[in-house]
């Protein structure tokens, strides 16, 4: 018999969708999917998404460390700067994931837009305001040595 269960950061982060959504008022729970590794997210007892290793982020976080990393700066500025870039990304990903559950809800129609692009965009253009600020305040890249 198969057994299905999401890696534990997929977890986490679906635990904290489902305090940010009640932290708001809203009623919201998770529920491992019976068929795949991920954890499915009711909003107002309605099965609106899946919550997959995908949602985590962690791809994400690897690819902003790794830009920071190419365009070195000092080691300490480089440390925090990637500690609170990880961080900032983690909650914002919280509030993309909650934010679309609450859109799928009330406007499943618009699923490819809202899933596909918009909240995407969201994260992504984060990330990339993280790293022009990296390049024009910390990094020593192409700086007069």
């Amino acid at each position: 018999m198969l057994t299905f269960e999401p890696d534990g950061i997929t977890k986490v982060v679906s635990r904290q969708v489902v305090s940010f959504l009640k932290f708001f008022g809203q009623d919201a729970y998770i529920l491992p999917h019976e068929r795949e590794d991920s954890m499915k997210l009711f909003f107002n007892e309605k099965y609106v998404a899946r919550v997959v290793e995908g949602c985590n982020a962690v791809s994400v976080m690897i690819l902003f460390m790794a830009f920071v990393i190419a365009f070195k700066g000092k080691i300490k500025h480089t440390f925090l700067f990637i500690l609170a870039g990880i961080i900032i990304i983690h909650i914002l990903n919280v509030i993309r994931i909650g934010l679309l559950a609450m859109s799928l809800y009330h406007y499943p129609e618009y699923e490819h837009l809202l899933h596909g692009v918009i909240f995407p965009l969201f994260i992504y253009g984060v990330v990339f305001a993280l790293w022009v600020f990296w390049i024009q305040k910390f990094s020593t890249y192409g700086k007069a040595s």
